[in-house]
């Protein structure tokens, strides 16, 4: 008898803490929207007129988009070191994670607690290269001209928002494994099968569109081909299909079939 009242006042345990973390769940959700409808056109301007995509995008998305934007913003604290601070900065920074992550379960990237953004290039550690950018335990880092010269500049397949972000993505899923999102882990593998191989042949001195750079590494390689894949998709996907493939399937987006979308429908 004494076994039946337990199970059954662990089932009651069980079920009221289902019901409340739902409850809680619904809560914290409906408030976080109700801060995002306070932000949304203030959101939706800044972003539609720095980052050229979001404009590419139907309407559906793009509303996806700013709430995801809304949420990674609210989640992180952004440092300015030898900067002065502007509204747009953050709402940036975050709209191109965002950008990144739309076709994610797992979006926010939530081991980086700390973003800092710095005015120019930058020296870490003992390199000698300034950086644009770069992602270690301690946060994300961007510089400001650079991440505005990505966004804003068109002749270019470079994106130091993108980049960086593309770091974080795999340094969440395959480094600290605090925000894995079971998709993206499971379909890199098929990347890799499709990547690899086009690295090493880089690695030997085969030239591609991604440029010298993403064959330094592989990390490299992989935050190159996302900036490339956002930036200059048409290319992309014409010169390596079966990389832009392989893109498509790992981050549930398709940039070349929303430019095509778009110039069909105008």
């Amino acid at each position: 008898m004494e076994i039946v009242f337990v199970c059954l006042l662990v089932f009651c345990i069980i079920f009221a803490f289902d019901v409340m973390h739902g409850r809680l769940q619904r809560f914290l959700l409906y408030r976080r929207r109700k801060g995002f409808e306070q932000h949304e056109t203030y959101f939706r301007s800044l972003i539609s007129s720095n980052i050229r995509y979001f404009n590419k995008v139907d309407l559906e998305t793009q509303q996806k988009w700013l709430i995801r934007t809304y949420l990674f913003y609210r989640s992180k604290k952004f440092h300015y070191v030898g900067v002065e601070k502007s509204d747009e900065m953050p709402v940036l920074i975050s709209a191109t994670a965002a950008q990144l992550t739309l076709g994610l379960e797992n979006f926010s990237l939530n081991y980086f607690r700390d973003i800092y953004v710095l005015q120019h290039d930058y020296h870490y550690g003992y390199y000698s290269l300034p950086f644009m950018g770069h992602v270690d335990s301690s946060g994300i880092y961007l510089s400001w001209d650079n991440f505005l010269q990505g966004i804003r500049s068109a002749q270019d397949s470079s994106n130091v928002g993108l980049h960086e972000m593309a770091h974080a993505l795999a340094y969440v899923n395959f480094i600290t494994k605090t925000d894995e999102d079971r998709h993206f882990k499971k379909e890199f593998q098929h990347y890799s099968k499709v990547a690899r191989p086009v690295f090493q042949e880089m690695q030997k001195g085969r030239k591609t569109l991604l440029g010298d750079y993403a064959a330094t590494n592989y990390h490299e390689f992989w935050a190159v081909s996302v900036e490339v894949f956002f930036e200059n998709p048409v290319r992309f996907h014409n010169e390596l299909p079966e990389l832009y493939d392989a893109m498509t399937r790992l981050l549930k987006q398709d940039p070349y079939a929303v430019l095509i979308s778009r110039l069909a429908a105008a």
